[in-house]
């Protein structure tokens, strides 16, 4: 070995040995200086081969020399705060990544002391003075020489994880510089600084490995921390690359330089964090056409099997894919599998109404990407998937996913065929429907500069000054003879007086019934419109006026329900009759008592032709607030009229014979089977049922019954009936006693709690998990309510 070497050995090895047992302040000074002068800034530096010789081999060493020999009665030694600024010199002059490693296994390793407290000032310190930076620039170095190291990877973990390390370590008294909120982000604008010394470099003409900022990027996102880092990360990135080439380079480089396994965090940040699609366009340049992970990530996983992502990222990704020729055949790919994906009955019946959601904005987003060229090309073929999506969506019992089929429908046949006749379908515009449609426009920064170009050159810009007027030709003097013509209409009009027929009335040619019996020939018998016409007008004052009809009307209902030759359309008709009737016999009624205008009745939403379940959480929350005791001061409420529930005698009627046959097909009618969808209202009403027999005599055994209705269907595939079964699980705890729940219906009970958990954390839709959430509380409550009683 060179004998400069074996001096430097020498001395470090002396020096070690003076600060372990030396109690003298002067004597330590010195021998720190004479170490110091390893590290440069003295008037006689050694040769570059001692320095090499000291921080390769020995810096490490004397680092923990120092912390091992550190204590208070030590540090009095020095005299001067210049050498008490000695010790700390080492720590933050020295090679970056030995000093970070030292100091990050000497917090983990050391008990709370004055010692742990010193090193925990170091490392805060070496934080603020761009530490992390001049650690990733020498791995950096390092790496261009050779290769990855144990070292490097141990420095990987530690940078990653160092908020977790202080953390753990710290507990209460951690600092704020450690606090994932502080640190990810300081991570971000030290990254930029090694980024900005490479770029240095590469014009410089020297070669410069990014490989380790890369890896540093990954782990951090793949922790989880994806939003902290490149919220400044990328802010920086957009800055640069936006006329510099170099940069440019530099950021595909690094996205590229991420291992496969960290991939999806960082493309997933990238995308989300960019400022559109042209700014993700300059940081990933075509990482998706290079990289199958990458690929993989953005055609897939982040269009058909996730779907929390807001439409901003969905615009970002799909216009990234638009902006490049060799991208944009991966965007026609894309539409294909979005259709397809859409127009799975599959899909359609078991994914989330979010997801479809999702899917019809990516698929609506796409087509406003295409050219007129690109879709003629694949016409037929994205005409056929279409059909079929819309087909399934249309079958969906769900309204929701009715409109969404029939938007992305209207959109797509608009777009493949614009010459043909359009497809438009009847509904209601909401908020929803509108966003959608507003998809099919580009944004200014979406639309390629070839593109914007001709546009603006082929159409003159249009402002509220340039708007044409329409022009109307008339023939001359026509404005004069229309002028004198109004001028007479007005005078002779003036002298009529309308003729009162306030008292009128319409001569009628055919009697009406008397009796709730003729009324019921008249509508099952043969089609008479005069009858038909006279019957309906007195029907519903007949029925009011006889106490005894509402049973006599629902036993024909009901009995007729499951009765042949009948549409679907007229057994929902009948279903909905049945809980309106339901609704009005269960409020309370006083011809005597006016009702207090300041009270407001429960109410609970029927079904109709528009909705798609009950407001199954108002009413629920009414009624535990009604049940719930307040302590509050203020006016004292008025108490509602108390009178009969009139649904009481008849609710069995309503509820039992809807029960009986629903697992019997007929010719016309399989409620099982594909019949899912008068299944579903059947659900609803039942629970609506259920709900209104609050307080009656046979609400116990309608409960009863209910559970073990919803017990053999709880595993349809459904999701509206799932949803009328929950609903009815609702209705039963709420309208059922709670000591008659407990004690005749325990086993049932029990296995419907053990569904309702099931439900809660498996079921792909968000209304049942939240249902079978709401009803695992109800039971909870009743729990509560049978122990303090």
């Amino acid at each position: 070995m060179d004998s400069d070497l074996l001096q430097v050995r020498h001395i470090v090895q002396e020096a070690i040995g003076t600060l372990s047992v030396s109690r003298d302040g002067a004597q330590i000074c010195e021998t720190l200086r004479t170490i110091k002068s390893y590290l440069g800034g003295t008037e006689n530096p050694p040769s570059m081969k001692e320095k090499d010789e000291f921080t390769r081999n020995h810096f490490t060493t004397f680092l923990q020399c120092l912390i091992s020999n550190l204590s208070l009665d030590w540090l009095e030694q020095f005299q001067s705060d210049e050498d008490k600024e000695l010790w700390d010199c080492f720590f933050l002059e020295g090679p970056a990544d030995q000093t970070f490693m030292v100091l990050l296994d000497t917090i983990i390793s050391t008990a709370p002391s004055f010692r742990l407290n010193k090193v925990v000032d170091v490392l805060e310190q070496f934080l603020q003075r761009a530490g992390l930076s001049a650690l990733m620039w020498e791995v950096c170095k390092q790496q261009t020489q050779a290769g990855p190291s144990v070292l490097q990877e141990a420095i990987l973990n530690k940078v990653a994880c160092l908020p977790d390390h202080l953390g753990n370590k710290l507990q209460g008294e951690n600092r704020p510089v450690f606090f994932p909120q502080n640190y990810f982000p300081l991570l971000g604008v030290e990254m930029v600084q090694v980024l900005e010394r490479i770029s240095d470099s590469l014009r410089g003409g020297l070669d410069c490995s990014i490989s380790f900022v890369s890896q540093v990027l990954g782990k951090v996102c793949m922790h989880g921390r994806q939003k902290e880092i490149l919220n400044v990360l990328v802010s920086h990135l957009t800055d640069r690359t936006q006329s510099d080439c170099i940069w440019q380079r530099i950021c595909w480089r690094l996205v590229e330089s991420v291992p496969d396994r960290w991939v999806e965090p960082v493309v997933c940040g990238f995308v989300q964090a960019a400022a559109g699609p042209a700014v993700l366009s300059r940081l990933l340049g075509n990482l998706v056409v290079k990289s199958k992970k990458a690929q993989f990530v953005m055609t897939q996983k982040m269009l058909l099997l996730q779907y929390s992502y807001p439409t901003m990222v969905l615009q970002n990704l799909l216009g990234y894919l638009a902006l490049d020729n060799m991208r944009r055949l991966l965007l026609i790919k894309v539409l294909k599998e979005l259709l397809e994906t859409w127009g799975s009955s599959t899909a359609v019946k078991h994914s989330p109404v979010e997801q479809q959601l999702y899917i019809s904005k990516a698929i609506l987003i796409c087509l406003s990407h295409l050219k007129e060229a690109e879709i003629l090309n694949d016409r037929q073929e994205l005409l056929t998937v279409m059909m079929e999506g819309m087909k399934c969506h249309l079958d969906s019992n769900l309204p929701k996913i009715r409109h969404i089929g029939m938007v992305v429908a209207e959109c797509v046949s608009a777009r493949i065929m614009s010459e043909g006749p359009a497809l438009k379908f009847q509904y209601e515009e909401d908020d929803e429907i509108r966003d959608l449609k507003t998809l099919l426009i580009q944004r200014p920064e979406q639309i390629p500069d070839s593109d914007s170009q001709s546009i603006g050159n082929s159409r003159p810009a249009m402002t509220p000054g340039t708007i044409p007027k329409p022009s109307v030709k008339q023939q001359p003097g026509a404005s004069e003879g229309l002028d004198q013509g109004d001028d007479s209409e007005l005078d002779s009009d003036d002298d009529l007086v309308p003729y009162d027929m306030s008292e009128d009335k319409e001569l009628k040619k055919t009697k009406a019934p008397t009796y709730i019996r003729d009324c019921i020939e008249v509508l099952t018998g043969p089609e008479d419109p005069d009858k038909y016409e006279a019957t309906m007008s007195t029907l519903e004052t007949l029925i009011r006026r006889n106490v005894a009809a509402a049973r006599e009307v629902a036993k024909f209902l009901t009995s007729e329900f499951y009765s042949l030759n009948y549409s679907l359309r007229q057994r929902m008709d009948i279903l909905d009759v049945l809980a309106r009737a339901a609704q009005e016999l269960s409020q309370p009624f006083s011809p005597k008592a006016k009702q207090l205008p300041s009270l407001k009745q429960p109410s609970i939403q029927i079904l109709s032709s528009n909705s798609s379940s009950p407001d199954w959480q108002k009413v629920v929350d009414e009624r535990i607030r009604s049940k719930t005791r307040r302590f509050a001061k203020g006016q004292s409420q008025a108490k509602p009229p108390s009178a009969p529930n009139r649904f009481g005698p008849v609710a069995g009627h309503f509820f039992f014979p809807l029960l009986r046959n629903f697992d019997r097909p007929l010719t016309t009618f399989d409620l099982l089977g594909d019949d899912h969808l008068v299944l579903a209202r059947l659900t609803h009403t039942l629970a609506i049922l259920m709900y209104f027999a609050v307080n009656t005599v046979v609400a116990s055994a309608m409960g009863k019954a209910l559970l073990e209705f919803v017990w053999t269907l709880r595993f349809h595939a459904d999701t509206y009936v799932r949803q009328g079964l929950l609903s009815s699980v609702s209705s039963t705890l709420l309208s059922v006693p709670a000591e008659c729940l407990l004690e005749d219906m325990t086993e049932e009970l029990l296995e419907t709690q053990a569904w309702l958990a099931d439900v809660a954390e498996k079921d792909p839709d968000g209304d049942c998990r939240s249902l079978a959430l709401q009803n695992l509380l109800l039971m909870e409550n009743l729990k509560k309510k049978t122990l303090e009683t």
